[in-house]
């Protein structure tokens, strides 16, 4: 209940600061819709005491009250209903908007590889898109308490006895309720992993990305065959936690429907007693009838309640995982040009919930100004170690040393903008051409001279020559008329975006061109070699770049390579090649495949 009503009261917050005059608007509507249910059988009661009584004049004035107050009712109920629909839109839209910058705002990506965080963020794509009905139990909820007060009265004048009947009857379903709404949620944690999976085999089965690579192996029934698996271990799994709860629910009904029964006939037993009225029996009945309404109606309402504290939980459980701890003060800032370079010293990492290390006891030095260039087999930890150069890991061991300063305690907003990169898990943006590559500098991102020039570098500018409106061409099929392209000149307009900053400290390129040709690649590394010469003088940068491909390894002023986490060969191509170990080897096994 704690967590429910924190719940609520955070969701009211939220729609005070986004709305404060419709978030008043739906609450006084809603409270006119609820409340004139009991002034409605208060109403009834009179008229038909009044008719009983023979006393027409007011049994048709009370007709024409309780007329008045069903037209209300509807009214209110419509219009509340349309305020708290809008506001739940504006609600959908902020969360929306925090979970965006939850996932990515942080400063590192060690969240991205937690089986929790990703359970979390299941469930939070799922419900968040169900605001209505939590904005609706929320006003309905606020309704209902003053719909308990006014009912409260009325019984109370009729007989005290009912005054604590009728909340204590209430009590069984809304028990039952909130217990339902319990095993539900955990239903859902439970069901995590199996609902991921298959949502993930239906993207896989729904994207034109990939309908080439199911068609060649016949994987359609091998795809449908396992989400219908996954789908199914969910699908147990909330069938068992509802059906339990229906059970549950069910009884607190049946007890409900017992006392709702023994009101009538008290109030039946005091009339014939001569101590109440005809009228006094139907107002018991339709406040009954309205109260068991109420009371499903709350049932529904605090389980979305409910399912909204969950919600909201599992907002903070998220912000927990990607908040980052600062053993040490964060109070550096990045050096103006490197002078030393960048010593990796000692590092530790093992990805977080596993205990298996990636890298053990790296120990490294990359000069300023320098080349360098990483290898080693798959596996080996080449791109984990480029990360926590950039800063998007934290070593479990050891510490990064950029000039002597201890990385960590460098601000990572700051030390990323000295930092540009390509990566081999690009993104597509869907944009405008222009504005993909000018993504990567952002304050220069409408310089459509500044995105030519990284064309360039990149030797990019071939995309946009084929392009119909050149930079202005929007691409992705997202659009109706998006323009698509290869995997080949995705990539040139990544590496473009990588080349957008002209002069940071650190230039990585992490097998960037693995969809371009050797002959390609190895014209692009040249000219990388080239500004790196230019460069070097003015700011000491490092480019540092990782790739399969050997002819492009050996420009590199320094190689290192790793082999199961671990440095085990440094130096230059031909010394590499001299000490003739796993280098050498690596090298010959490529070279004779060209030959």
């Amino acid at each position: 209940m704690r967590q429910t009503l924190k719940g609520s009261w955070r969701l009211l917050t939220i729609a005070w600061r986004l709305n404060p005059r419709k978030t008043a608007s739906a609450i006084f509507l809603m409270f006119g819709h609820v409340t004139m249910g009991p002034v409605m059988a208060a109403g009834l009661g009179v008229m038909t005491d009044a008719v009983v009584g023979g006393d027409g004049a007011k049994a048709a004035w009370c007709g024409v009250l309780v007329a008045i107050l069903v037209m209300i009712t509807l009214t209110f109920g419509n219009f509340a209903h349309i305020a708290y629909t809008e506001l739940s839109e504006i609600a959908e839209r902020d969360l929306v908007e925090e979970l965006m910058l939850l996932s990515n705002g942080s400063e590192g990506i060690e969240h991205h590889e937690r089986v929790d965080y990703a359970d979390e963020l299941t469930v939070l794509r799922r419900d968040v898109r169900r605001l209505t009905l939590a904005f609706e139990a929320l006003f309905g909820t606020l309704g209902l308490v003053l719909f308990g007060l006014l009912t409260a009265i009325l019984l109370g004048r009729v007989n005290l006895v009912l005054l604590l009947l009728m909340p204590v009857a209430a009590l069984p379903p809304l028990l039952s309720g909130r217990w339902a709404e319990r095993r539900i949620d955990d239903a859902k944690t439970s069901t995590a992993e199996s609902t991921r999976i298959a949502l993930n085999l239906f993207r896989l089965a729904t994207s034109a990305r990939f309908g080439g690579e199911l068609r060649v192996f016949g994987l359609r029934d091998e795809l449908r065959r396992r989400h219908r698996q996954e789908w199914g271990r969910t699908s147990r799994g909330l069938a068992g936690a509802y059906g339990r709860g229906g059970a549950i629910r069910a009884t607190g009904q049946v007890l409900f429907g017992l006392a709702y029964t023994g009101a009538v006939l008290l109030v039946i037993r005091d009339v014939v007693a001569g101590q109440g009225t005809i009228g006094d029996v139907v107002l018991v009945m339709v406040l009954a009838s309205q109260v068991n309404h109420q009371v499903i109606t709350a049932i529904t309402l605090l389980g979305t309640l409910q399912r909204v504290g969950s919600l909201l939980q599992r907002f903070r459980n998220v912000r927990k995982l990607v908040t980052v701890t600062h053993p040490e003060p964060v109070d550096q800032a990045p050096p103006a040009r490197l002078t030393g370079g960048i010593v990796v010293d000692g590092v530790d990492f093992a990805y977080p919930g596993t205990d298996t290390p990636v890298l053990s006891g790296v120990s490294l030095t990359l000069p300023a100004g320098a080349s360098v260039a990483i290898v080693g087999e798959n596996g080996a930890g080449k791109s984990t170690l480029v990360k926590l150069l950039c800063g998007l890991y934290q070593p479990s061991g050891g510490r990064i040393l950029v000039d002597g300063t201890d990385l960590r305690r460098i601000p990572a907003p700051a030390w990323r903008e000295q930092v540009s990169a390509g990566f081999q898990d690009f993104a597509r943006f869907e944009l405008r051409t222009g504005d993909v590559v000018g993504l990567g500098d952002l304050p220069r991102i409408g310089d459509d001279g500044a995105v030519a020039t990284a064309l360039d570098r990149a030797q990019g500018a071939d995309v946009v020559a084929r392009l119909e409106q050149g930079l202005d061409t929007q691409l992705g099929k997202s659009y109706t008329n998006g323009a698509e392209l290869s995997g080949g000149q995705w990539q040139k307009l990544a590496i473009g975006r990588a080349l957008m900053r002209e002069t940071p400290l650190l230039l990585v390129l992490d097998e960037p061109t693995s969809a371009l040709d050797p002959q390609a690649e190895h014209r692009l590394f040249e000219l990388y070699a080239e500004q790196a010469r230019q460069v070097r003088a003015g700011r000491g940068a490092i480019t540092l770049f990782v790739s399969h491909r050997f002819s492009t390894v050996r420009m590199a002023d320094l190689i290192i390579v790793l082999r199961d986490g671990r440095v085990v060969e440094t130096g230059d191509h031909d010394s590499l090649m001299g000490q003739g170990g796993l280098y050498a080897d690596l090298f010959d096994l490529q070279a004779k495949a060209y030959r």
